[in-house]
């Protein structure tokens, strides 16, 4: 059993906080029973395993979790990224907020058969804190990469200013949710590039707008539903 926090094992734990050393090794780390075993269903093998109390002393566990409460189990396991495709899918440009990310690719697996395409300037999906927010879809629906002009099919925009409601366009698949970053959208050049233009209309008493991950949620169900309902 481990009993030094010096330990190889969790000094490599500690390592992969940093988004380079994720980047250089490949590898990220999940903490908790539920996502480890969320990736088990996924049939995704582990690189490490540590279980407190059995592998590993629980409070040097603790020291090197990042959550508050501390973890009973912290596997180490390789990234893996999708392929672009499917009937509808999303794509994100300059979402810096990696809890967004993980919960826009959390919607994207319950609501639609394609990806979520990560473009520039997106947060890491395989930080902690999008890890946690896809509760495990990062393994059962890997993120892509790629960038708005090598996408196929309809790129759809969501911007609060369109004239057209997102209930009254008529889409054909494939279509991609287009979105950007939280507060600025997408930018102007990658706006014009796409196919149409759509807003989520809201009540007149409500916020201004939605953040990009309800945003989207909203945009894969409503168009995820109507695709169904012709299939």
């Amino acid at each position: 059993m481990i009993s030094s926090l010096h330990n190889e094992n969790l000094k490599r734990i500690r390592k992969l906080r940093s988004r380079r050393e994720r980047e250089r090794t490949g590898l990220f780390v999940v903490e908790g029973e539920d996502l480890v075993g969320a990736a088990v269903a996924a049939g995704v093998e582990p690189e490490l395993i540590l279980v407190a109390g059995q592998d590993v002393e629980p409070e040097l566990l603790n020291a090197v979790s990042t959550l508050g409460s501390g973890a009973r189990v912290i596997g180490v396991y390789p990234q893996r990224w999708g392929t672009l495709g499917g009937k509808l899918s999303a794509y994100l440009h300059g979402v810096a907020d990696p809890g967004n990310i993980g919960t826009v690719i959390r919607a994207a697996h319950a609501l639609c058969d394609g990806p979520v395409v990560l473009g520039p300037g997106c947060a890491d999906p395989y930080s902690p804190k999008a890890v946690r927010a896809s509760m495990g879809s990062v393994f059962a629906r890997p993120p892509a990469r790629a960038e708005m002009a090598g996408l196929a099919g309809m790129k759809l925009a969501l911007d609060g200013g369109a004239p057209t409601s997102l209930a009254d366009l008529e889409v054909r698949p494939p279509v991609v949710i287009c979105l950007g970053a939280e507060r600025g959208g997408l930018p102007a050049d990658l706006e014009s590039r796409a196919d149409a233009r759509a807003r989520i209309p809201m009540r007149p008493d409500g916020p201004d707008s939605l953040n990009v991950a309800m945003a989207a949620t909203v945009a894969l169900y409503d168009l995820g539903h109507r695709m169904a309902a012709r299939a």
